[in-house]
């Protein structure tokens, strides 16, 4: 954004800081115009013919911008990545346990990547491992949608899953 004598337009369409038009002027009356009220000319619509000029503080301008940047971060909500481990082993019990903590990390609106480690002979039992990561997709169906589904790596399997987008 230009400002005061960056501009380089001969005319340019001016705006008081009220928002009240003072129409096309010529670039040396709208410095004049801008140096009498102690403000900036500050270039808003730089590709406008002619350009769209306004008369302000742009000190103050540039801190109100990064205050609503700020405000705006403030309320996004960052998606995380959290991590469930079972084994191909693990009891109902525990299973459970697990399922409710994945349910409350998709209510949350977080991403949640669930992995079956295998040892040793359990490498042999990998449909085990697969028939609980099914199970998993099952009963989280209504509030989990599969971004990726489940594969090996290497010595163990994993799959991620999303939640659904929350309807307003």
């Amino acid at each position: 954004m230009n400002t005061n004598e960056e501009i380089r337009a001969k005319e340019v369409r001016l705006v008081k800081e009220d928002g009240e038009q003072l129409g096309v002027v010529d670039i040396d009356t709208a410095l004049k115009t801008a140096r009498e009220a102690e403000q900036d000319l500050v270039e808003l619509v730089p590709d406008a013919k002619p350009p769209v000029c306004k008369i302000m503080d742009y000190k103050r301008y540039l801190y109100d911008q990064k205050q609503k940047a700020k405000e705006a971060k403030k309320n996004q909500k960052q998606t995380q990545l959290k991590e469930m481990k079972l084994r191909p082993g693990t009891e109902e019990a525990d299973y459970q346990v697990k399922l409710r903590k994945i349910v409350s990390f998709l209510e949350d609106q977080d991403k949640v990547k669930v992995t079956i480690r295998f040892r040793g002979r359990e490498m042999a039992h990998q449909d085990i491992g697969r028939q609980q990561l099914e199970r998993i997709i099952e009963d989280t169906a209504d509030i989990a949608n599969v971004e990726q589904p489940p594969k090996m790596e290497g010595r163990q399997m994993g799959m991620l899953l999303g939640p659904t987008k929350k309807k307003q």
